[in-house]
């Protein structure tokens, strides 16, 4: 059993509160936009840490992290990529992959819209975790936490972070 924290659009805005509620999860999940090196040093340093770069990210970033990252959590198949779109809706740069080879489970960011959808089309779960930082006009800032134990996902939260 995994406890994942996932986070998207942190555009190098730290927040110790970030940690804070990162603190019972195995592994840190960025879905992109995270901005400086520093930040994700910061929390790769914390816990296991899976990332892909996003619009926003500059050279050493994306040297670091890829665009689009899938791996196996437990016994999930995980896709992520910053710009992803939503169930019904993706992004033209994924939707083949998606439809030829659907994963289980589905990270995205970019639209600061915290979103936890199933897509019944292609049985998999997409999350958007909203946006962790305080550049763009969102109203909240989010972040997901998720229990995978095998292969069941589990105990999704979306947490608010108040000032």
């Amino acid at each position: 059993m995994k406890h994942i924290g996932i986070i998207s659009d942190t555009h190098g805005y730290w927040d110790d509160k970030y940690l804070h509620y990162f603190e019972p999860c195995d592994e840190i999940w960025h879905a992109g936009d995270i901005g400086t090196m520093e930040l994700a040093e910061r929390l790769s340093a914390f816990r296991t840490f899976h990332a892909v770069c996003g619009n926003i990210d500059g050279g050493d970033l994306r040297l670091m992290y890829p665009e689009l990252l899938r791996w196996k959590c437990e016994e999930v198949d995980v896709l992520m990529k910053h710009i992803g779109g939503y169930p019904g809706r993706y992004d033209a740069s994924i939707r083949s992959r998606i439809y030829a080879s659907p994963p289980q489970l589905f990270i995205s960011g970019h639209s600061h819209i915290l979103k936890v959808q199933y897509d019944k089309t292609l049985g998999l779960l997409h999350i958007n975790p909203g946006a962790a930082g305080i550049q763009g006009w969102q109203r909240e800032r989010t972040l997901v936490r998720l229990t995978i134990d095998g292969s069941a996902m589990k105990d999704c939260e979306v947490i608010t972070l108040r000032d």
